[in-house]
């Protein structure tokens, strides 16, 4: 009798969120070990999810409180959380202008989240090594991802990958299969809300992630 699939789920959580999520409000509260469950059913073993801690800024104070009370949506689930980080920086940069016009520029923030990619590519490889999945899914269209995807497929396993674009990259050309995530498969997999926490208080998505 053979044993079951074992798959592990990396989710870019900036990928996905700038590929899908920022777009459609009412898909942030979003619970990746459904989604996970959804994607590869009796099978998922781990996820992981990489993101970074945002930084308030002027033209979205409140960014910081929503992902922090996300995250604490998130800790209710099984899933690991692994963190990059945010450099935030003001320079200067070109003005859209008509063409024939004068160029101009202007101060302005400039945000960079820094290590996500890194991290989902070492732990696609560390846990490879450890011989943790059989198969593995990343949610990504990150070509910054390929070498690690083609690296682990060559000595650990398929990678499925999905793309929060629904892009199919010729990047991943040694992936198993590289398909568009479904936003009513996203849609369908919302985190309850208001969620109670283990210490009993409720906590509820933004108003305006609906």
């Amino acid at each position: 009798m053979t044993s079951p699939k074992r798959v592990t789920v990396y989710v870019d959580g900036f990928n996905l969120y700038y590929g899908m999520l920022k777009r459609s409000p009412a898909l942030k509260w979003l619970d990746l070990q459904a989604l996970a469950e959804q994607l590869a059913p009796g099978a998922v073993v781990s996820v992981r999810y990489f993101t970074a801690r945002v930084k308030p800024l002027p033209n979205h104070p409140h960014a910081e409180a929503k992902q922090r009370l996300y995250f604490r949506a998130l800790a209710t689930t099984p899933i690991s959380i692994h963190y990059g980080h945010f450099t935030t920086k003001v320079t200067m940069a070109a003005v859209a202008v008509a063409p024939g016009a004068k160029l101009r520029f202007e101060r302005v923030y400039k945000t960079e989240e820094k290590g996500s990619d890194v991290n989902l590519g070492t732990y696609l490889l560390l846990d490879g090594v450890d011989k943790l999945y059989d198969e593995a899914i990343v949610i990504s269209d990150d070509s910054d991802l390929a070498e690690p995807i083609e690296q682990s497929v060559k000595r650990f396993g398929p990678i499925h990958i999905i793309s929060p674009r629904g892009m199919r990259l010729a990047a991943f050309k040694a992936a198993m299969s590289c398909r568009p995530l479904d936003a009513n498969l996203v849609a369908g997999c919302q985190l309850p809300s208001p969620l109670t926490l283990p210490s009993g208080n409720t906590i509820s998505r933004p108003p305006d992630w609906r």
